[in-house]
């Protein structure tokens, strides 16, 4: 295997949004970064594909050209029980909606304008930490060295990243679908749909198209002889307003997307000699309803902290604790309230009493819906 030896300042295991994100920044900074992302741009993720208005400054600053992309603005939710019952609200701060396809392709083309090496169809098998801190990785294409290393590998934890906690965790998994679709569905509204075992949020993305996205729990898969398709007509289709939307919607892919094992967990902020940002470093749960808008926030958190790092204003001591504390004052509520949320939903009782009492409190429900939403930054 050949050794590469160009030594990168930050090595970034993963080219999701938050990785390209943090490369763009770093870049934006000088630092020589390398992005290491084991598919081919461009491509579809298993994603709701909501963002939150909190991002869109943070975006355009990076070079994302939103106007132009002419994404749909999202301003009214609608959460349903299996029961028929439907709570609306509108979004105060509201969202867009952007296919991963189009969003990680065009910052996947910034960074690479801006210098950023990013090596495609490579996969990081191992990271080394040495004895000088800085380390060496190994990948399918060879083997890198870079001062610091982070990851934005998304929900499934490689081997080398896992320790003994993660280890011998033990969580309910889920299994992620999703699907584009043409179908008659207001622009300006995302919907999430609550059936046993799960919930399906449907969205406006760019091009006339729908993100139809569920997840639903690997129990329910099983009980379905391991088929979607039964999965759907089985557990879905009892909840009235999922049968419509799948009844009278043209789908564009000749097979859903499908992702498993995935769990919802808060993990570390460095873990093995890795910064870790995104899903990575604890699965957002779908109900917070913004992933995307969190992963940019925590490289807009670490991108600073690094900059400080790599001009010798704190050391690397410093580096962990502050971008951990940092992390924990941002995140820590929205996740909590996202793990809260969870359990209430998909369940066929106590969702509908929650939407039935959430109703006649409109004040509660946009309480509830301003603490999974951050401020711009």
């Amino acid at each position: 295997m050949e050794t590469n030896l160009n030594k990168y300042a930050c090595g970034i295991i993963g080219g999701g949004v938050a990785g390209l994100s943090l490369a763009i920044q770093l870049a934006d900074e000088g630092t020589e970064t390398v992005v290491f992302e084991k598919n081919t741009y461009p491509f579809h993720k298993v994603c709701g594909e909501y963002i939150s208005m909190e991002s869109w400054n943070f975006l355009c600053a990076l070079g994302l050209p939103l106007n132009e992309i002419n994404v749909p603005c999202i301003t009214q939710l609608g959460v349903t029980s299996e029961k028929g019952f439907m709570l609306n609200a509108p979004l105060m701060l509201g969202g867009f909606g952007i296919s991963r396809y189009t969003l990680d392709q065009q910052l996947y083309e910034i960074a690479k304008k801006k210098g950023v090496t990013v090596i495609e169809n490579c996969k990081v098998t191992d990271v080394q930490l040495e004895q000088d801190q800085s380390s060496t990785i190994i990948t399918s294409l060879g083997i890198y060295r870079a001062a610091i290393v982070c990851g934005g590998y998304g929900k499934y934890t490689p081997v080398f990243a896992k320790d003994e906690q993660t280890l011998k965790r033990r969580n309910v998994n889920y299994i992620g679908v999703k699907y584009h679709i043409k179908t008659d569905f207001p622009d300006n509204r995302i919907e999430l749909h609550n059936f046993e075992g799960g919930y399906c949020g449907i969205s406006k993305v760019e091009n006339n198209r729908f993100c139809l996205c569920y997840l639903s729990s690997a129990e329910k898969l099983k009980q379905s002889g391991n088929s979607i398709k039964q999965l759907e007509e089985t557990f879905l289709y009892k909840n009235p307003f999922l049968k419509r939307i799948f009844s009278a919607s043209e789908f564009l892919f000749e097979q859903p997307l499908v992702i498993s094992n995935i769990t919802f967990h808060k993990k570390s902020t460095y873990a093995n000699g890795v910064f870790l940002l995104g899903d990575a470093a604890g699965s957002i749960t779908p109900l917070c309803g913004n992933g995307m808008s969190m992963g940019f926030r925590a490289s807009f958190i670490l991108a600073q902290l690094l900059t400080a790092f790599f001009r010798k204003d704190i050391n690397k001591d410093t580096l962990i604790q502050s971008y951990q504390l940092t992390w924990n004052q941002q995140f820590n509520t929205r996740i909590q309230i996202g793990y809260y949320l969870q359990s209430l939903f998909g369940k066929k009782r106590s969702t509908h009493l929650v939407l039935k009492t959430l109703d006649k409190f409109p004040q509660l429900t946009q309480k509830v819906i301003g603490l999974t939403h951050g401020k711009p930054f």
